[in-house]
């Protein structure tokens, strides 16, 4: 962490490589510095504005404070509630121009609800600030605001197609999922290239072009209810507990040799009478030590990197299920979440690019964020329909979901460059 935060320093520090800089890109780089005060007061205002994702009224707060600052800028701004997936809403925002169309994503809500004693923004020193939503998300959400102000005044931003998405349910999605990001799937059929602004590892000189995706699974075994005594006799097998640690002990074996691969049993509930509440997050059991028990429910989490691995570790998990224990039977549903983001070589491109403009404004390279450090996010989405994607061009800091969140403040600027530069050079007419 230390480490991380003196590199960042240091880069904010390295002067830009002028010769390698258009007078549009100095000028961009001139608007940022002159304006990171109002980034921090702006972050400051948002952090101290509770928007838990189940605040619905605070993620509204959130959303006319950012909506304010995007009609400032001309963008045609909406909010589509959230009523249909029990949840506040999503801003979106569209600004019409020409070029490539660029999909620009956030989110307005954080893990921190109104009961959690951690609700303010506080200032640790000059180069530091502690709060909920600091870096994930609402540093990405000033650092996008910020960028697009210094491209508007530079003169930029009114010849570029761009629309901007900030959901009100990243930390605790809607369900239906597909209505809830429904918006972001129009938007993405809309689009050619989409950056996400989420924190990704707190490193500034990484950036995610690929996240695993997260889908949910529930396990349901039967066994033969008999007297304790009974257990393995041939008419009685055995039993509904023995069965599901046949089929963990299973998954473990088959599918535990992909370090990008997880397959985690969060709860677990077995016995003689098994009750699991319909989002598979709580629930009770009931046995005794001298029956065998009938009825085992198991629900967990799979992560995977990519489409065909996600099919992959399905495939094999439902083989192992089926290869059921005399006296037995299993079966497992799946519940796809967030899909996975590929590494493909248009997002490597994307990187490419990022990394060119970090160089060239003095900052150094920009290497690949290990995926195996990153969660689900909401630029996943638009994998397979955008070309090109690239996550964490959010805010550098530490300990986000937790009380003890912390910005890196002295990345805001730098971090905004880049963006501003890259979203320039994205929009730049290709050379004929």
């Amino acid at each position: 962490m230390i480490l991380t935060m003196a590199l960042a320093l240091l880069a904010v520090q390295s002067p830009a490589r002028a010769d390698s800089l258009t007078p549009l890109e100095r000028a961009l780089v001139r608007q940022v510095d002159a304006h990171n005060a109002e980034g921090v007061a702006l972050l400051e205002q948002l952090v101290n504005l509770n928007s838990g994702t189940h605040n619905h009224a605070g993620v509204r707060r959130v959303a006319d404070l950012l909506r304010a600052e995007l009609d400032g800028l001309g963008f045609v701004t909406r909010w589509e509630d959230g009523a249909a997936f029990q949840r506040a809403g999503h801003l979106i925002a569209e600004h019409a121009g020409s070029g490539p169309r660029l999909l620009l994503i956030g989110h307005l809500d954080t893990v921190f609800e109104p009961e959690s004693p951690f609700q303010r923004f506080e200032r640790i020193d000059s180069l530091r600030a502690r709060g909920p939503g600091v870096i994930d998300m609402k540093g990405g959400d000033v650092i996008m605001v910020q960028a697009l102000k210094a491209l508007k005044a530079a003169g930029a931003l009114d010849r570029m197609s761009v629309i901007v998405v900030l959901h009100g349910d990243e930390e605790d999605s809607g369900e239906p999922i597909g209505l809830a990001r429904r918006a972001l799937l129009e938007a993405a059929h809309r689009s050619d290239i989409a950056i996400g602004f989420e924190d990704g590892d707190g490193d500034p000189a990484t950036a995610v072009i690929a996240r695993r995706g997260s889908a949910s699974w529930t396990l349901r075994v039967s066994g033969t209810p008999a007297h304790s005594s009974q257990l393995f006799r041939s008419d009685v097998g055995a039993g509904a507990i023995y069965e599901t640690a046949r089929i963990l002990q299973g998954f473990r074996l088959r599918l535990s040799g992909d370090p990008l691969l997880t397959f985690n049993p969060g709860l677990a509930l077995g016995g003689t009478a098994v009750q699991l509440d319909s989002a598979g997050v709580r629930g009770s059991a009931a046995g005794k030590s001298n029956v065998v028990a009938d009825t085992m429910v198991v629900s967990g989490d799979l992560r995977t990197i990519a489409p065909d691995k996600l099919a992959w570790a399905k495939q094999t998990m439902r083989a192992v299920v089926a290869a059921s224990l005399p006296h037995t039977a299993a079966s497992i549903s799946f519940d796809d979440g967030y899909p996975p983001l590929a590494p493909v070589a248009g997002n490597r491109r994307l990187l490419a690019s990022y990394d060119r403009v970090s160089r060239d404004l003095g900052f150094g390279p920009v290497g690949i964020d290990n995926p195996a450090k990153a969660g689900a996010a909401d630029v996943s989405f638009t994998a397979g329909i955008v070309p090109m994607a690239i996550d964490g061009l959010g805010l550098a800091g530490w300990d986000d979901h937790t009380v003890k969140e912390t910005a890196n403040l002295g990345a805001l600027p730098m971090v905004t460059k880049r963006v501003a530069v890259l979203l320039s050079r994205l929009a730049r007419p290709p050379s004929p």
